[in-house]
């Protein structure tokens, strides 16, 4: 979210608002045949690990076979959800991305990580943010979602709770779990343009999988070169949009005088998943398993 010295990315010409032209012409047969091996790969393993409606929306996009144009998307998307797709040159001051998020504009970079970075990349490339992020905003409830998070960026950043509204960002965004029908599925668009957390996320038994509660989220500390140590867990997407309607400026106080919480650790008060080894595999302690598909909000 935040753009600072010595980013990736050509931000001699911007405009106001940090967006810039694709310029798709200029794509070279080198990084189309890079975004195939990527795309490829990735697509691959999404089965039995990703949501299924993430699988269904990144069909519809019809990407896999040369780097998206972002106005050909644009266009579908926006008869879908209302969203559209602004081409930037990397990470953007917060201002100003709330401000996109908040008219329904998703900042998608423009360029293309190198062959040697496939498996790691310090910066957010086009394929992190278009394979990650762009299917889920054809999902009606993730997209008011996000729309309803980025009006909230003012008063966080009024109130000094930019911090944990980015958590917020981290969690249920970049590296968000969904309970379904089939068991735990990653919606996330960390893990899911990621070759081995994606099914790290759903399977391995070692990081906590704790039940989505909007205050333990905003309180809970990241570490952004590592594999997550806690995972927060939705019964459907409406509870996203749902914390949304929360007043957030007393959460903020509250935060403010407590230390935030280690992601190591668990707290007695937090509802467990468990997994043991497959994706279908998930005890919900304290109560029967849950095993419902998310209900569409009412319009």
């Amino acid at each position: 979210m935040n753009q600072g010295k010595d980013l990736r990315g050509d931000y001699s010409h911007i405009n106001d608002d940090y967006t810039i032209d694709q310029d798709w012409s200029t794509y070279t047969e080198a990084e189309h045949e890079l975004w195939r091996k990527l795309y490829d790969r990735q697509s691959r393993i999404l089965p039995g690990y990703a949501a299924e409606d993430y699988i269904r929306n990144l069909m519809k996009l019809d990407a896999a076979e040369q780097i998206p144009h972002f106005g050909r998307v644009s266009e579908k998307l926006h008869a879908a959800t209302g969203w559209h797709l602004v081409a930037v040159p990397g990470l953007v001051p917060d201002d100003v991305f709330f401000d996109h998020l908040a008219n329904r504009r998703f900042p998608v970079t423009v360029w293309l990580r190198k062959p040697e970075e496939m498996d790691y990349l310090v910066e957010p490339d086009i394929f992190h943010d278009f394979f990650g992020h762009v299917p889920m905003l054809y999902d009606p409830t993730f997209a008011d979602y996000l729309a309803a998070y980025g009006a909230k960026g003012p008063e966080a950043i009024a109130k000094g709770g930019l911090k944990q509204l980015a958590r917020m960002y981290w969690y249920m965004v970049e590296f968000g779990l969904i309970m379904t029908t089939h068991g735990l599925r990653a919606y996330g668009a960390g893990m899911l343009s990621s070759q081995t957390e994606t099914i790290y996320s759903v399977t391995d038994p070692t990081p906590n999988r704790v039940a989505f509660e909007l205050e333990r989220v905003m309180g809970t500390d990241y570490a952004i070169d590592d594999f997550q140590k806690t995972y927060f867990v939705l019964e459907s997407y409406d509870q996203l949009f749902d914390a949304m309607n929360v007043p957030l400026a007393p959460i903020y106080d509250r935060l403010a005088k407590k230390p935030a919480i280690d992601p190591a650790t668990t707290l007695p008060t937090d509802r467990l998943y468990h997994v043991h080894g497959a994706a279908d595999s998930i005890i919900s302690l304290g109560e029967e398993p849950h095993r419902t598909h998310r209900q569409q909000r009412p319009a």
